[in-house]
């Protein structure tokens, strides 16, 4: 099944049959991990006498899941990540489809970090509502690592800051955070897309931990 989409001035024809999923499930005991938790947990339930577990001899699989959004599963975060005030992404994400550019990256050494700096950027549509940044090289291993402890590669505050002037709403990167693992609270990033500082930025999201397959 195939579409034709217009956007402003231009027609996109999509294959509605070959959609590219770039989500990393939870699973149980295994799979992506960051910011020293323990991994996911699904287990059946056990109360007064039933069993939830068809295996077991019950009627269905009824399970209990415990898992971090942030440090085990493709997550979505909104300004409400980092203030005092909550704020819930369901509200922020007014709407559902946004013309989006991928973009590789080559992660480059700075000091004892690896950055995504601005010259990475050079070539953004003007009319590019989302970025997806997928970091090079880019092995499926992505979706089994465990990050904790590791200083994985980040964004300097200087990318954000571009991509919130250039009117970015959404950013997407393959890593746990936009930010340094071990900041101190800092997150330049964070704070430089939402506008921390300034009028709270309420329709713009970040989505952590996405994998992006290679075509």
């Amino acid at each position: 099944m195939t579409a034709t989409i217009h956007i402003e001035s231009k027609n996109y024809k999509i294959d509605l049959d070959k959609p590219i999923d770039i989500s990393i499930p939870v699973q149980h005991q295994s799979g992506v991990g960051a910011w020293y938790i323990d991994q996911p947990v699904i287990k059946h339930v056990e109360v007064d006498g039933y069993v939830g577990k068809v295996e077991l001899g019950g009627s269905t699989n009824f399970n209990d899941v415990s898992f971090n959004p942030h440090s085990h599963v493709t997550h979505t975060e909104c300004v409400g990540h980092i203030t005092k005030q909550v704020y819930s992404v369901n509200q922020a994400l007014n709407r559902t489809f946004f013309k989006a550019q991928v973009i590789s990256v080559q992660p480059e050494e700075f000091e004892d970090d690896l950055v995504i700096n601005l010259g990475k950027f050079t070539h953004i549509a003007d009319d590019v509502e989302a970025i997806v940044i997928r970091t090079l090289p880019n092995s499926s291993d992505k979706k089994t690592r465990n990050y904790s402890h590791t200083n994985p590669p980040y964004l300097l505050e200087e990318v954000a800051v571009r991509f919130r002037e250039s009117g970015i709403k959404h950013l997407l990167i393959d890593l746990p955070s936009v930010d340094k693992e071990k900041d101190e609270g800092a997150l330049l990033a964070h704070k430089a897309f939402f506008n921390y500082q300034g009028e709270y930025r309420m329709d713009a999201t970040i989505t952590e931990f996405i994998y992006v397959p290679m075509r």
